[in-house]
């Protein structure tokens, strides 16, 4: 069995989410702080659900609104701390300012990164809807259907024309 309480001691970076529905943590934080999965079982205690994700977030776990009604527990944003009580008296889980700095700082950088992937994959796209077609460039100096002659000098004597294709889109 797993000691929930000795597990939210370990826990350095919880974002309390008191508008959240979803009790959220990672498989990472669960491998961090020694949990085999395959020996979580259900206790007389309080049972609480979260949903555990595979990929890379911020925190270690996002707490919801079930989880404070559950437990009586009431966060303080002000002084980052999250108190409950407990069998032993009141369980005061907190961090230090500057260790909520280095999440906040972590989640820029993490939210800024998708961004920039996401304008990526959009440029890709265009870019691959705007490139040329190969076929039409390798024969691109031969005469094609829809063309038109037009003089490149309509004052002068010369008869100089230039082929322009009339199926040309306006870009």
């Amino acid at each position: 069995m797993v000691d929930p309480i000795v597990g939210m001691k370990r826990l350095t970076k919880v974002l309390m989410d008191g508008g959240s529905g979803l009790n959220i943590t990672y498989a990472e934080t669960l491998d961090a702080m020694g949990i085999d999965r395959s020996r979580i079982r259900p206790t007389r205690m309080e049972i609480l659900t979260f949903e555990v994700v595979g990929f890379h977030g911020t925190y270690h776990t996002i707490l919801g609104h079930l989880c404070y009604v559950k437990f009586m527990a009431v966060p303080n944003n002000t002084y980052l701390k999250l108190r409950m009580p407990g069998p032993r008296g009141v369980i005061t889980v907190g961090t230090f300012i500057e260790r909520a700095y280095e999440c906040e700082v972590e989640c820029y950088k993490h939210a800024t990164a998708i961004v920039a992937s996401k304008e990526l994959a959009t440029i890709r796209e265009e870019i691959i809807e705007e490139a040329p077609n190969l076929k039409w460039l390798a024969r691109s100096f031969e005469p094609m259907e829809g063309t038109k002659e037009v003089l490149i000098d309509p004052n002068s004597s010369e008869d100089k024309v230039v082929l322009i294709g009339t199926t040309l889109s306006s870009k």
